[in-house]
């Protein structure tokens, strides 16, 4: 296993035990380096803090990517407990449930605004925030969760599939930007998972069906997978990999009729 013994990550966007998140928080503790993880409200504070227990010294802080000011504080807080930081995990994601249900050209202009807000601005506003902390440790790694409805019509995907066209675009502008710091900025387009979060996307189970008659593989994936392939493009295994959309989805994006 790749070793990050003395690096420090922050993982944004743990929601439960089965958010992709956690797998990756997982991952990244047992390789060795101390994490920290946020909760956005109070509702999702004790989860978070529970699930924190388990890992080896992990930080807990709030942090509503939605506010400037309480990102800024969180890069303020890391600066305090950890010194620098070593790597970033972005996987946030939100759209009103009527937006999500609605024709695309029905979607509301708020909810247009927070979908992007939420879904994609906030890994520039923490990209923003961590970067100080990076240059601290001589570079860093950036690393965000995107969906394959960010290139393809999924049914019921709406306006989180331009807000994952946005996030991935952000991605290879802030990788052009930050790569002279040695800061490296990509995502995964994982398929199909039972998260918290597929539950907001009305047929979620038909689409994991397609995906396992369909990929070349003949099956869905797991978040572990996920979390193995983050380990690589987070760790000194992944560092000349910047800019990049990895697939983990058993090769479905290849596939034609």
């Amino acid at each position: 296993m790749t070793d990050l013994s003395g690096k420090f990550g922050l993982v944004v966007g743990v929601a439960n035990k089965r958010s992709i998140a956690w797998a990756i928080a997982q991952t990244l503790s047992q390789a060795g380096a101390r994490i920290a993880l946020t909760y956005p409200s109070e509702r999702l504070e004790e989860n978070v803090r529970e699930l924190a227990a388990t890992l080896d010294n992990a930080l807990v802080l709030p942090c509503d990517v939605a506010s400037d000011d309480q990102v800024a504080e969180l890069g303020r807080s890391l600066d305090t407990e950890f010194g620098g930081l070593d790597c970033l995990v972005h996987s946030v994601a939100f759209a009103r449930a009527e937006d999500l249900a609605a024709p695309f050209s029905e979607t509301s202009r708020e909810g247009f605004r927070i979908a992007l807000d939420v879904s994609a601005y906030s890994l520039v506003a923490l990209s923003r925030a961590v970067r100080p902390l990076m240059q601290k440790r001589g570079g860093g790694s950036i690393l965000t969760l995107t969906y394959l409805g960010s290139e393809r019509v999924f049914k019921n995907y709406n306006v989180m599939g331009v807000a994952k066209a946005a996030l991935e675009s952000s991605v290879r502008y802030l990788a052009a930007e930050l790569g002279p710091d040695n800061i490296r900025v990509n995502a995964i387009s994982a398929g199909p998972i039972k998260t918290l979060a597929a539950k907001g996307i009305s047929g979620f189970s038909s689409i994991l069906d397609v995906y396992r008659e369909r990929a070349p593989l003949r099956r869905n994936i797991d978040t572990q997978e996920v979390a193995d392939a983050a380990l690589f493009l987070l760790g000194p295994a992944g560092r000349a990999v910047t800019a990049e959309i990895m697939k983990v989805d058993a090769g479905f994006n290849v596939m034609g009729f």
